[in-house]
This record gives C-alpha cells, structure tokens and sequence, in this order.
C-alpha cells in the first residue's frame, strides 16, 4: 500500500496541472471504489473547481469550491495519473474531464482503494480521527514518548496504526526502526526516552528520503506522471530476508505479527527483554 511518501509525491506531482482547473464531468466505470452512489458522486463534483491538493496520512485531499472535499485512498494498487502521452491506464474505475487537458484517472486494479466526496465540515471531523502527521513541525519527540507510554502494543503494530500516527506502513515502520536499533516487538511503553528520540529521528529521516526519492516501488506505486519510485533501492531492511545488514553484516530475520511481515537485525535491534504477550 502506498504510505506517506508515495502519497506526497503524488500530490506534489498533481498541484501544478490540478489547481484552479474545473471539472467538467465523471465517467465512473467501477462503481465498487466509490463510497456512495455514482448520481451523488458525479454531482458533487461536477463543475466545481479546484482550489488545493494535499495530503493527510495515507489520503490525497483535493479542496473544491463550496466546501467540497474529495477524499482519494489508493488502497493497494491505486494510482492517481494524469493523462499524458504513455501514460499507462489499463484499469481505469473512474475518470475525471477536466475543462483542458490532461484529464485526471483513478486506475486500480485489485479496486481496494476509494474515493468519497465530502463536505469539509464531515472531512475535518474525519481527520480529527487520525493521528499526527510525523513530519509536522508540532509532532516533537516528547510527544511520541508520551503516547508510546500509553500502549502496551509492539512498536512495529503501534506504528501501523492510523490513529495513532497518520502516514506510516509496513515498510517505513520497519526502515525506522532498523535505523533506531529497536526490535519490532518490542512493546510501545518498554522504549525509553533516548530510544524515543532516537525512533522520532528516525522516522522523519526515512520519510523524507523516501520523498527525495519520490517513494518505494516494489510493485504497482507509480506517481502520477506514471513513473516508478526510486526509493527501492534505498531501503536497509525491509524485504531483504536473509542478506546482510548494511550496519553490522549480520543477517537480516523475517518474522510474521499481526498478519504483517516484519524484518529486523538480531545484533542492531536486540530481542525484547519483556516477556512476550
């Protein structure tokens, strides 16, 4: 599932051909990604347009007038293209006509992800939900102490959850906590000060290299010129079971919780010292 990054990256690539363009009209041709019918959907966007594109955890917030918000989660294999030339758009759900082009598409082919239009009254109560953004300038590592403090969760599950911290997956959850010496399973309440620091510093560091290198590609992400991330190559830990830490050449372990892979290095992050739950 595209995370953080990959998101950002996307929204980056959209505000130059998005912003102050109109919509014209929706051809909706998989009806099962939106989250309410097809007549309320086309009408809430059609002919309104568009004022901001940006990005709250793993969702593309596009802004339209009269406080219209469209809410776009890629799921897995989401993408949010433009229509250029080559652009590749075997699976279109649905289809944005702008008043010039390029158009906009949603392609998806395992349709997990959605769209919904939203007032931006009901957007922000929804948004309230989620929880810090861990590249803003307000998400100190005080703050990420106090609330490792108050769960009992394995760090790596704590991570994951979008209310608890909006942005982060599987795979920048593991490359930060590689980077910060902390087992996956260790539990939220066992890391101490200096370790939150540490983790706090970590996870802004991967986050903004990802960008930098305008996300992962393992499989299906694609910006949305349609071009590949270039961060794969990048990452230290994630999915490279078996091969050598790129810090202590020890060998890199794959372990499975919480119906998630989770990859460490048993000499850089050492076992938790409390029993296990």
């Amino acid at each position: 599932m595209p995370e953080l990054p990959e998101v950002e990256t996307i929204v980056r690539g959209l505000v130059p051909d998005l912003v102050n363009r109109s919509i014209r009209r929706i051809s909706t041709f998989r009806p099962d990604v939106l989250r309410q019918s097809k007549i309320s959907f086309s009408k809430g966007l059609k002919g309104r347009t568009v004022n901001s594109v940006s990005r709250r955890g793993k969702n593309i917030i596009i802004d339209l007038t009269d406080d219209i918000i469209l809410v776009v989660n890629l799921g897995m294999t989401g993408r949010l293209l433009l229509t250029r030339p080559g652009i590749q758009t075997a699976h279109i759900a649905v289809r944005f006509i702008l008043d010039k082009e390029p158009d906009l598409v949603f392609d998806d082919v395992r349709r997990f992800g959605s769209l919904e239009v939203l007032t931006a009254k009901d957007w922000e109560l929804r948004s309230q939900k989620l929880g810090p953004e861990p590249l803003s300038a307000d998400y100190t590592n005080k703050r990420l102490q106090i609330d490792l403090a108050k769960s009992s969760s394995p760090i790596r599950s704590w991570l994951l959850d979008q209310h608890r911290l909006a942005g982060i997956g599987n795979i920048y959850a593991n490359e930060a906590l590689h980077l910060a010496g902390i087992h996956p399973r260790r539990s939220a309440r066992s890391i101490n000060k200096i370790e939150a620091k540490a983790l706090h510093r970590a996870i802004r560091t991967v986050l903004r290299s990802a960008i930098r290198n305008r996300g992962t590609t393992l499989r299906d992400y694609r910006d949305s010129s349609g071009a590949p991330g270039k961060n794969a190559a990048k990452l230290k830990i994630y999915g490279r079971t078996g091969k050598s830490c790129h810090y202590c050449s020890g060998e890199i372990i794959r372990s499975v919780f919480g119906n998630r892979p989770a990859f460490y290095c048993p000499s850089c992050q050492p076992e938790p010292k409390e029993k296990r739950k």
